[in-house]
C-alpha cells in the first residue's frame, strides 16, 4: 500500500513538473515570437528607412553634377567675356588715337587751305585741298559713329561681367532713357518698345510703366535691336493693362 501511495505521489509529481515546464516553454516562445516579431519589423523600417537615405543621396550627388557642369559652363562663359571686353577696349583705344590723329590732320589741312587762300593758290588747288578735307571729315565721321557702336558694346560687356561675379546685379540703364509702348500682347505679356541700343537699351535691362503718373507694370528687355526692343512682363508686377503709347522708364537708372 505505501508503495502505491508513494508511486501516486511520484506521478502527481511528474505532472505537476511537466505542467509548470510547459508553462515556462510556452512562455518563452510567446516570448521569442515577440521578439521576433519586433525585430522583423526593425528590420523592415531599417531597409525602408535605408532605401530611402540612398534616394536622397542619388538625388543630392545628381543635383551637385549639375551644379558643377553649371559653374564651368558660368566660369567658361565669364572668361570669354573678359576677353572680349579687353579686346574691345583696346580697339576702342585704338579709335580713341586714330580719332585724334584724323581730327589733327582734318584742322592742319584746314590751316593749309587757308593758308594757300590767303597766297593766291589755284583753283585746282584749293579744290584738291577741299577734297582731302571733305575725306578727313568723312573719316572722322565713321570713326566716331564706330567709337559710339564700341562704347555701347563695352557697357553690355561690363554689365554681363558685372552680372557673372554677382549674380542678381540689376542691370542700370540711363537715367535719361524714355520710351514708349510700340505693342502690347496681354495675352503673350510682351511689348515693343521704341527704344534700342542707340537709345542705351540693354539686353536684361528693367523698364517702369506708366501711364497718366500711375505704374501699371514693370518689362524686362529680352530683345535689342539698332531703335526698338521686346521685353516680357515682369511676374507679379503686372499692375494694369498695358497699353500703346503707355510711357516706359528705368527701374535701375545709372547714377552717372
Amino acid at each position: 500500500m505505501l508503495i502505491r501511495i508513494s508511486l501516486i505521489v511520484a506521478i502527481i509529481a511528474g505532472l505537476a513538473v511537466g505542467v509548470l515546464n510547459f508553462v515556462t516553454v510556452k512562455e518563452k516562445v510567446v516570448t521569442l515570437k515577440s521578439n521576433l516579431k519586433d525585430e522583423t519589423e526593425a528590420h523592415k523600417k531599417f531597409e525602408g528607412d535605408f532605401r530611402r537615405t540612398s534616394a536622397a543621396l542619388d538625388k543630392t550627388n545628381a543635383i551637385l553634377k549639375e551644379t558643377q557642369t553649371l559653374l564651368a559652363a558660368t566660369t567658361e562663359e565669364k572668361v570669354k567675356a573678359q576677353e572680349e571686353a579687353a579686346t574691345q577696349t583696346k580697339r576702342a583705344d585704338k579709335l580713341n588715337d586714330d580719332l585724334t590723329k584724323t581730327r589733327a590732320d582734318r584742322d592742319n589741312a584746314q590751316t593749309e587751305l587757308a593758308r594757300y587762300k590767303t597766297s593766291g593758290m589755284s583753283a585746282d588747288q584749293v579744290a584738291a585741298a577741299a577734297k582731302l578735307i571733305k575725306t578727313l571729315q568723312d573719316n572722322l565721321g565713321g570713326q566716331q559713329e564706330e567709337n559710339k557702336l564700341l562704347g555701347r558694346r563695352i557697357i553690355q560687356l561690363k554689365t554681363k561681367l558685372a552680372r557673372y561675379e554677382e549674380p542678381g546685379t540689376p542691370v542700370e540703364l540711363p537715367a535719361a532713357l524714355k520710351g514708349k509702348v510700340l505693342v502690347s500682347d496681354p495675352k503673350w505679356n510682351f511689348v515693343v518698345l521704341n527704344v534700342g541700343g542707340e537709345q542705351g537699351a540693354l539686353q536684361d535691362g528693367e523698364l517702369l510703366v506708366n501711364r497718366n503718373g500711375r505704374l501699371v507694370g514693370k518689362v524686362k528687355i529680352t530683345s535689342v535691336q539698332k531703335d526698338r526692343s521686346v521685353a516680357n512682363v515682369v511676374p507679379g508686377w503686372l499692375l494694369g493693362e498695358i497699353l500703346e503709347g503707355d510711357l516706359v522708364v528705368p527701374a535701375h537708372p545709372a547714377s552717372s
